[in-house]
């Protein structure tokens, strides 16, 4: 990541989960849920408000994240109010969302900024009035106690590498295009670069794209203009950064009549992701272990909450443009191709063979394996 320094202890997902055990047994929650409260709600000044400030409600947020996260801020800290807001993908409606967390007195705010730039502002007064923040999957600017998110490198390398792998021989003098996400996420970059350590050198990139605001329509558009300007005939693979930009190329490339596909890379496993591997139209994407993700914010922010720091469950330091030393956690993502979809996504329990495999995909899964 650009403006990103990372010192990493060389602690995996087990000792992880034992330090999230460990600080519920130092924490002494009871049986008794933690309240989960709406926007609108008044949070109590006794310092045990937890804000939980997502970017939008697409299906990883609303599926896992949010849910993932109440409960083990439940478990861990029965007495812990937590209230959740949502920004819709807008910056101006995140900025207010913090300074209403702000007049309700939480104590700690686990924020996903919408643009990492734009809320530092808004972080900087969070802190002024004593709330500590929690970067939750992009690393904000301004003074945050603690990170949780996964090695973005890693994630750009599986990409770039699975790319590569579907392109064999032709990689050598073949073309490809790279959709980034947008450039005001510093995860894009990180992503990027990634990729770009695995691609460059080996495979042509005729045209790089930063998509605005990771939207699919704007991948359409990109691609449609690369398809124009390069030749329909003439384009090899799709670097994707997501699952939803895959979803806009691959999209742009149906309309062009490209057949067959090329290989297109993703993101995040989502549903539909994983449904277009299966039917042999993206080629893969990158798993991350959300529940890992959630749980370790979820530690962290409850540590804070009682006044402890969240070094017990670090497993590295960053440096991020505003902030120097920040305790982090930084999770290891898993690639995903038709190959072993079961082993992984069904494996942990994201979907169910019946969830991926609906009527639509039945021969599609059938011909990858996937029976219930």
């Amino acid at each position: 990541m650009s403006g990103t320094r990372t010192r990493r202890r060389r602690t995996g997902p087990a000792l992880l989960l034992a330090a999230g055990l460990a600080l519920t047994s130092g924490l002494a929650a009871c049986g008794q849920a933690a309240e989960v409260r709406e926007p609108g709600a008044q949070v109590a000044r006794d310092g045990r408000g937890i804000g939980l400030l997502l970017p939008d409600n697409t299906n990883r947020f609303d599926t896992f994240d949010r849910p993932l996260i109440e409960k083990r801020i439940a478990e861990l800290c029965a007495e812990c109010d937590v209230e959740f807001a949502s920004a819709q993908h807008d910056v101006a409606t995140q900025q207010q969302q913090v300074d209403a967390m702000i007049t309700k007195g939480v104590r700690v705010l686990i924020l996903d900024a919408v643009d990492s730039r734009s809320l530092r502002s808004s972080v900087d007064r969070a802190r002024e009035a004593g709330i500590e923040v929690v970067a939750y999957d992009r690393l904000v600017e301004g003074p945050i106690s603690a990170y949780v998110s996964f090695d973005g490198a890693r994630v750009g390398r599986l990409q770039g590498e699975a790319l590569l792998r579907a392109l064999g021989d032709e990689a050598r003098g073949g073309q490809i295009v790279m959709m980034n996400g947008a450039a005001t996420d510093p995860n894009s970059a990180w992503f990027k670069e990634g990729a770009l350590s695995a691609l460059e050198g080996r495979v042509r990139i005729g045209k790089a794209y930063d998509t605005a605001e990771w939207r699919p329509v704007n991948a359409h558009i990109n691609m449609s203009g690369a398809i124009a300007a390069l030749g329909a005939g003439s384009i090899d693979g799709v670097y994707s950064a997501n699952d939803g930009l895959a979803a806009g190329v691959i999209s742009a490339l149906k309309s062009a009549k490209i057949r067959p596909l090329p290989p297109v890379t993703g993101q995040d496993a989502e549903l539909a992701g994983i449904q277009r591997i299966v039917a042999g139209e993206q080629y893969m994407t990158v798993y991350k272990p959300f529940r890992l993700e959630a749980y370790a914010a979820a530690e962290m922010a409850v540590a804070l909450v009682r006044g402890q720091r969240p070094d017990g469950v670090a497993t590295s330091r960053v440096d991020s443009p505003t902030t120097k030393d920040i305790p982090s956690v930084l999770l290891t993502p898993v690639s995903v191709t038709a190959g072993n979809i079961e082993e992984t996504v069904v494996k942990d329990g994201m979907y169910t063979i019946d969830q991926i495999c609906t009527p639509k995909f039945a021969a599609d899964c059938r011909r990858a394996g996937l029976t219930p």
